[in-house]
């Protein structure tokens, strides 16, 4: 059993995490994808962020229709700041099978910051997603990654290549994995929601009607 898990604030979830999560999944031929919404994170500004019990039911909702999608409130119920390694821990005393860890490259860029991140590379494989904005090749000047070839990552950032695997120890890897680009921006999107312009074509129709039915993200 091959396990996916995509955490994030989800904030809200949108048509281009369930998107990334679907190409991943075919990419690293994932038997199911587990959503993790944060409760709250460490890295992240908390002014514009809905209450985790809105955005745990926007991912319920969303992923409804997916028969290899999962949602788990491991994060978004604890009472502290989540912290992935903490998180991986848990999952793989819950999950029976390998773990891939989902994470954007733009996240993934601050990873000497993360709590136990020199425990991270060998707790589960890590899958880092290209973003807009950021460049592959940035990951040369992360010490504590492994070594990391110059030359593969341009040809990542260049579009030659979908995909470089690198082992991190004798059970685990890391994948960086070039995607189509997503343009679509959850901080963008609560702009709008804010500004009473339409977000339908981002959002999937019963996370937007949840959204206008609890005013989530709205200045009235």
């Amino acid at each position: 059993m091959r396990i996916g898990l995509f955490g994030g604030t989800f904030n809200p979830i949108h048509r281009g995490h369930l998107l990334i999560a679907e190409q991943t999944r075919d990419h690293l031929s994932l038997d199911r994808v587990l959503f993790i919404p944060s409760g709250d994170p460490p890295h992240k500004q908390t002014e514009s962020l809905a209450p985790a019990h809105h955005r745990l039911e926007m991912v319920k909702l969303a992923i409804a229709t997916y028969s290899h999608f999962r949602l788990t409130d491991l994060e978004s119920r604890s009472t502290h700041k989540s912290y992935t390694v903490e998180t991986l821990h848990t999952l793989r005393q819950q999950e029976a099978g390998e773990l891939w860890f989902i994470v954007g490259l733009d996240a993934f860029l601050d990873f000497p910051t993360w709590k136990g991140a020199t425990q991270l590379l060998t707790a589960a494989n890590f899958v880092v997603i290209s973003r807009p904005g950021s460049t592959f090749t940035q990951l040369s000047a992360l010490s504590l990654l492994p070594s990391l070839p110059s030359t593969g990552l341009k040809t990542l950032d260049d579009g030659h290549e979908t995909r470089i695997e690198i082992a991190t120890s004798s059970q685990t890897s890391l994948t960086l994995l070039r995607l189509p680009p997503c343009e679509i921006s959850a901080s963008v999107i609560r702009s709008r929601v804010t500004q009473g312009l339409t977000v339908s074509d981002w959002l999937p129709v019963p996370v937007q009607s949840y959204i206008i039915h609890h005013r989530l993200y709205s200045s009235y």
